[in-house]
């Protein structure tokens, strides 16, 4: 994956800027895109809106769905998993596998993560989806 390209996407899209988000590993394995955690990201009960997490959960499945299929991808459909409230933290952190590329479609798995002060992470949510090329190569 080159990464510097993949970065280049992500600061190309508005709502990701104003998030903040950043692409913090990109390899031929995997992706990881992290958010600071602010309370702008919260819901009315102090957690981080599932919006947010499935924000996350659909463009790291979007990144990992291109090393096997190349740059011009977008996200078909996901399901996400919330299996624990992101209340404590300082970073959200997605990490993103391909699971299985054909020439026009992909299947990438992701793992949403809050890390703490002390860098310790703790599982909120899991999502799998598909990722279609849109100039298969």
């Amino acid at each position: 994956m080159d990464v510097e390209l993949a970065r280049q996407v992500l600061a190309a899209q508005p709502f990701s800027t104003m998030l903040g988000a950043r692409l913090a590993e990109a390899d031929e394995d995997h992706v990881v895109l992290e958010l600071d955690v602010t309370d702008d990201l919260r819901q009315q009960y102090g957690l981080i809106h599932g919006g947010v997490l499935a924000y996350l959960a659909d463009n790291s499945i979007t990144y990992a769905g291109a090393i096997g299929l190349g740059p011009n991808v977008i996200t078909s459909g996901f399901t996400i998993d919330y299996v624990a409230g992101a209340r404590n933290g300082t970073v959200l952190r997605a990490t993103a596998e391909l699971a299985h590329a054909s020439k026009r479609k992909a299947t990438a798995l992701s793992r949403i993560t809050i890390v703490d002060e002390d860098g310790h992470p703790k599982l909120v949510a899991v999502a799998q989806g598909t990722v279609l090329a849109t100039d298969p190569h």
